[in-house]
């Protein structure tokens, strides 16, 4: 069917295979194909579930690239162990985490590290559904973007500061806005700690959440 034609009940899916094992995934879109030189990632996250590297397109946007034999071992439901154990990983495994963020990619990409970590984990697309998951659920700390739809990053902080019962969750910005005035405006609202995307850091993070939730 031409591209544009599709009826309401179509859907696409990508089928991917790997050592004889194949499975659908039901896609958005197919935005582009083009030959890339896959990034892996350093010592620290190269072990993240799902995900082998990263490649760098010529808009320079990084995109995070997605293992496909992790992919259809977990969509078929099978174990997966860990592959690394982060120091106090056991200590840890119960204590929750809101992530919000829109994008998909940094969302994803937090996730498994924070559940590589032994953290649970519960995403958000933006601040004003990150502030309702926060006051229907308890969470030990929040990890927010910025620059959102809806409610950014800065809005939902000074909101959960300013509310009585989530006032004392520890916060932590992570965002690509770098300037001195956008850091100073986080601190302000409330904000534990400020993290610059382009200066991101797992172990930095996870050092920053073991202090504030310890």
């Amino acid at each position: 069917m031409p591209k544009g034609e599709q009826g309401a009940d179509t859907i696409q899916v990508l089928i991917l295979g790997s050592y004889g094992n194949k499975i659908g995934f039901i896609i958005d879109e197919v935005i582009n194909e083009e030959e890339i030189l896959l990034k892996s990632f350093n010592v620290h996250l190269k072990r993240i579930r799902n995900i082998s590297g990263a490649t760098i397109l010529g808009s320079g946007e990084v995109i995070v690239i997605l293992n496909v034999s992790d992919l259809i071992k977990t969509a078929s439901g099978a174990s997966h162990k860990p592959a690394f154990e982060s120091p106090g990983q056991i200590a840890v495994a119960k204590k929750s985490i809101l992530v919000v963020e829109d994008s998909i990619t940094s969302r994803m990409l937090l996730q498994n590290i924070l559940e590589g970590a032994g953290y649970d984990v519960t995403t958000s697309i933006d601040g004003v559904d990150g502030f309702f998951k926060l006051k229907k659920d308890p969470f030990k700390l929040v990890i927010s973007d910025v620059d959102m739809p809806r409610m950014n990053g800065f809005d939902l902080t000074a909101k959960i500061r300013s509310d009585p019962a989530l006032m004392g969750i520890p916060l932590i910005l992570v965002t690509s806005l770098s300037k001195e005035e956008d850091r100073e405006r986080g601190m302000e609202v409330g904000a534990n700690a400020y993290i610059v995307k382009s200066n991101f850091d797992q172990s930095n993070l996870l050092d920053v959440i073991e202090r504030l939730i310890s």
